[in-house]
């Protein structure tokens, strides 16, 4: 299994042409950036209409770079071009058919995907929230690419991890509470 080193960068397109460095953890992206940085992922570049036309414009924006970036952290997405998915079908039981005719299927576009390390200062307010909060209680500037990124995003804690419990068969032991005996 290989290591992937995330370019470290403020926006997505100079993720992919010219990033500040690249880094495989948020400590060594931050000694890079010089501040904490957050992992995101960015669309970049125009919609294509085929797969084929996002690769080309991928190989595009790739030439010349002197390292570009691994292959893992930038990908080709199909995402809806401004419509939104279909709702889920209900059964409908009634003539003889358990499910209604499917609707037509919703215009898809390709896009590049580029997952990088940001700059906390050049993120924005909303993004350094914790998601659970947020899907709470909805700021009203909250954007359907903001529910994308959050999705994306590592799982945050909503407060400190507590330490450990000790086990069913371990006591402390008396001289050192810091230790733990197995008890049979």
């Amino acid at each position: 299994m290989t290591a992937l080193f995330y370019p470290v960068a403020p926006d997505g397109e100079s993720a992919l042409r010219a990033p500040l460095g690249h880094a495989l953890r948020a400590r060594e992206a931050e000694g890079v950036a010089g501040e904490a940085v957050i992992f995101s992922s960015e669309r970049v570049g125009p919609a294509c209409q085929t797969r084929a036309a996002a690769a080309e414009l991928l190989a595009s924006l790739l030439a010349g770079v002197d390292r570009p970036p691994d292959s893992a952290t930038v990908r080709l997405v199909e995402v809806f071009d401004g419509a939104r998915p279909p709702p889920p079908a209900r059964s409908l039981e009634q003539g003889g058919r358990r499910w209604p005719e499917p609707p037509p299927p919703p215009r898809t576009v390709w896009r590049i995907q580029v997952d990088f390390w940001k700059p906390a200062s050049q993120t924005p307010e909303i993004l350094s929230s914790q998601a659970r909060r947020v899907r709470r209680s909805p700021p009203a500037d909250l954007s359907a690419d903001h529910l994308n990124a959050f999705a994306r995003q590592p799982l945050r804690p909503v407060r400190p991890q507590q330490p450990l419990d000790i086990g069913l068969f371990e006591v402390r032991a008396p001289e050192n509470p810091d230790r733990l005996l197995p008890d049979e």
